[in-house]
């Protein structure tokens, strides 16, 4: 794993100079961090993990103790990549909000993450730069990278919901990294959180093209962040990546995977643990051999497995880990 900032901002300058973009998935479960840790490996890509307020809510159980599910999900990352040497990943905290700084500094002082995102897109303009120049003063301390924001992103995330759209604006854009010194910028651009199609999808090229030449041309480019891709075509990611993106965000498009994955298996193995209407009762026994959540855990593991190798490969990823 990718501990510390400095490794992880290797990767995403190594992405922003090779043009390809950097997978980030979104985990609560073991589960899907082993799925995401093997298919970057298979792929030998560098990518990354993150974690949300809600995710480290569930982690706890039922104290919803966020530290506590924090170091679990931490934990789990750091031993399970650590088996590995031609792939890295860091571990990201995903849209916290203002509310949740506290918690983003003890995950910052206590070293469970290598990049943190502060979310302050729905207070004022000259809010969110304060609030987000603060939080990178304390990151970087620590050697933690720093993902912002402006504007709005429409759709659902966790805790995070918004009914409109707000487009970047450039010059916003370049006013908040210059004041923020921000190592990565999320940009509303048209994509949307939740369940999506890329053919519904107005996404404006453009604006992630003008965004990230005016960050050049003023000295501080910065990789920029592609937010509810999931149901983006490979094309449109790909025509992203063009234009300066370095980093994209799934969540949703696992999440299908695995309930795909685990009702067909159901599906077709009901009456390992149903009994069929049509045998006796007293006929009926259980298959452990099937309904072992071993048995059926898996398909979701190896649908999650596949769908983070083939998106590594959409986005140019595979094959560039700065580990080879």
């Amino acid at each position: 794993m990718f501990y510390t900032g400095e490794k992880l901002k290797e990767v995403f300058n190594k992405a922003k100079k090779e043009r390809y973009g950097i997978i980030a998935s979104n985990v609560v479960f073991d589960s899907a961090i082993r799925a995401l840790v093997y298919g970057y490996e298979a792929q030998h890509s560098d990518g990354l993990l993150q974690l949300s307020a809600g995710a480290c809510k569930y982690a706890a159980g039922s104290s919803k103790d966020m530290l506590v599910g924090a170091r679990l999900i931490s934990s789990m990352v750091k031993v399970l990549s650590s088996q590995f040497t031609k792939s890295g990943v860091g571990l990201h905290i995903d849209h916290a909000t203002p509310n949740y700084f506290d918690f983003v500094v003890y995950c910052i002082e206590n070293s469970l993450v290598s990049s943190v995102m502060i979310d302050a897109s729905k207070e004022e303009f000259e809010e969110n730069i304060r609030i987000s120049a603060e939080v990178v003063k304390v990151a970087h301390k620590y050697n933690v990278l720093v993902e912002g924001e402006i504007g709005y992103i429409k759709g659902a995330e966790d805790e995070i919901v918004s009914d409109t759209e707000l487009y970047t604006k450039p010059e916003e854009a370049l006013e908040y990294v210059k004041r923020t010194n921000v190592d990565l910028f999320a940009a509303s651009v048209g994509t949307n959180h939740g369940v999506t199609k890329g053919a519904q999808v107005v996404l404006k090229l453009d604006l992630i093209k003008d965004i990230d030449n005016l960050l050049i041309k003023n000295g501080v480019e910065t990789g920029i962040v592609l937010h509810g891709a999931s149901g983006l075509t490979a094309e449109q990611q790909q025509n992203a990546i063009k234009n300066g993106v370095v980093k994209i965000n799934k969540d949703t498009r696992y999440q299908m995977e695995m309930a795909e994955a685990v009702q067909k298996y159901w599906a077709k193995e009901a009456d390992a643990i149903l009994r069929p209407e049509n045998i006796d009762a007293k006929l009926y026994f259980p298959d452990k051999k099937r309904f072992d959540p071993r048995k059926w855990f898996i398909k979701a593991e190896d649908a999650v497995q596949k769908a983070v190798e083939d998106l590594t490969i959409v986005t140019g990823s595979a094959g560039k880990s700065i580990l080879l």
